[in-house]
């Protein structure tokens, strides 16, 4: 498949970045969605993307971004929040709205505005960056499992309304990957890096970027609908047991 423009969302860091250098590193034009930031400024600096600062909570925003920039062939729905673990019952209200405003009402919405031009050119492939926390019961994460697996069951949809078109509808959900998502939580890089990252050997998001290709490279009559990415050393199992 020849693709040429692509959309990424989430497009200043992490995966998002790592996606925007692996297109731009076959020529494809690139529009960056994320809020306003010196990292979002960078991408354009650094790997000649097409740069839109954007809310992406903000729908009205994001579609006057869309008009501006025209048709795309490729969309990675990657942008994602995690503002706290915690147990549901201690969860900030202000958490979960963000959690669906950014999870899932934004790449929804994405998807709505480039899924017509797709269907009426007959070709496109639409990603959605989903997570293994989507699929597996996940303790404190409540709310943002219940965005992913979202994210998931609306892929499934997706493709089912898509049957008989040549557009293709991919979710690839990560395990642990070495990405900012945690910062905040643990107040810096150095503190995730302790917590999260230490003896494990993480994916990283160039990683991620590699199965996104591969998933675009595929024959036009192949589609990838879902791959994990995990590290090697992790995996899910077992159960977890409430002692007195």
């Amino acid at each position: 498949m020849s693709y040429t423009r692509a959309l990424v969302t989430g497009a200043s860091r992490g995966i998002g970045r790592a996606v925007v250098a692996a297109f731009r590193d076959r020529g494809m034009v690139v529009h960056a969605l994320a809020r306003p930031s010196e990292a979002l400024d960078a991408v354009g600096a650094d790997l000649g993307a097409e740069v839109h600062p954007v809310d992406l909570a903000d729908t009205a925003a994001v579609a006057a971004v869309m008009e501006q920039l025209g048709d795309v062939d490729v969309v990675v729905n990657n942008a994602g929040v995690l503002p706290e673990i915690a147990p549901f019952h201690e969860t900030d209200p202000s958490s979960i709205d963000a959690s669906l405003d950014i999870n899932v009402r934004a790449p929804l919405h994405v998807a709505r505005l480039t899924l017509p031009g797709m269907v009426a050119r007959n070709r496109g492939h639409v990603f959605f960056i989903g997570s293994i926390a989507g699929k597996r019961p996940s303790q404190h994460l409540a709310v943002y499992s219940a965005t992913k697996a979202a994210l998931h069951a609306f892929a499934d949809c997706l493709k089912a309304d898509l049957l008989g078109t040549a557009v293709r509808v991919t979710v690839v959900a990560p395990g642990r990957v070495r990405t900012s998502l945690y910062d905040d939580i643990y107040g810096d890089s150095a503190a995730a890096e302790a917590a999260l990252y230490e003896g494990v050997d993480p994916v990283r998001p160039e990683d991620v970027a590699t199965v996104v290709l591969a998933a675009l490279d595929m024959p036009p009559n192949v589609d990838v609908t879902s791959v994990e990415v995990m590290p090697t050393r992790q995996v899910y199992g077992g159960t977890m047991l409430a002692r007195d």
